[in-house]
């Protein structure tokens, strides 16, 4: 995939508005494999929500949203779950990981499906980002910082051609967000992917070629 295209696309619960600007919403926007880009919004102007859409789970908006040319709304389940295992990885700004399970075996869960890292590759993520005290602890007895760290972990162990992050690092301190910007980076460019991350104010400090405000 090289290309997610949104054409006036706007979240319906906006639809009634006249007062929507911005870059993205009710307008043509291209985002091109090997980019970086950074979306910048307040509170409640659907940042996550425009994740949600570029990943398929929720379809609340009108408009379209398209991967090289080919329109969101006709994919089939199977073409999601292809275009989420091998295409596009998402790193939730609710986390999504199982509080009963272990951090490594959160990450664990994935990389089964898609086998696409060593665990030796894992462990050497968990030191990097300092959790390596903790990869045989649950979740739920961890930080909301430390599992943010799980989560990018989890968000690497697969292939693809862009990958989004909403507000990956709210609640990491600088160095730990620094840390976190310089394994990301390392896989996008083995990868040669395209990155979309959200922010309402902290972010990860990359070289972003272009910035979109919502």
């Amino acid at each position: 995939m090289n290309t997610i295209a949104l054409h006036h696309t706007l979240p319906l619960v906006f639809a009634s508005r006249t007062d929507v600007g911005g870059d993205i919403w009710n307008t043509d926007v291209q985002l091109q494999k090997g980019h970086l880009y950074l979306v910048e919004a307040s509170s409640g102007t659907g940042k996550s929500s425009l994740c949600s859409y570029v990943i398929g789970y929720r379809h609340d908006y009108r408009g379209t949203i398209s991967f090289d040319g080919r329109d969101a709304r006709s994919l089939k389940v199977a073409d999601w779950v292809e275009l989420r295992m091998r295409h596009i990885s998402h790193l939730f700004q609710e986390l999504r990981l199982f509080p009963e399970l272990t951090a490594f075996e959160n990450v664990q869960i994935k990389n089964k499906l898609t086998g696409f890292k060593s665990k030796k590759q894992i462990i050497s993520w968990f030191e990097e980002l300092e959790i390596a005290d903790k990869a045989n602890t649950r979740v739920q007895y961890m930080s909301f910082g430390q599992q943010q760290r799980v989560a990018m972990i989890r968000a690497l162990v697969q292939p693809f051609d862009f990958i989004l992050a909403d507000e990956p690092v709210s609640h990491l301190d600088d160095r730990n967000a620094d840390i976190m910007g310089k394994i990301l980076m390392e896989e996008v460019r083995r990868q040669g992917a395209g990155v979309l991350i959200t922010s309402i104010g902290k972010h990860i400090q990359l070289d972003y070629e272009k910035t979109f405000r919502l």
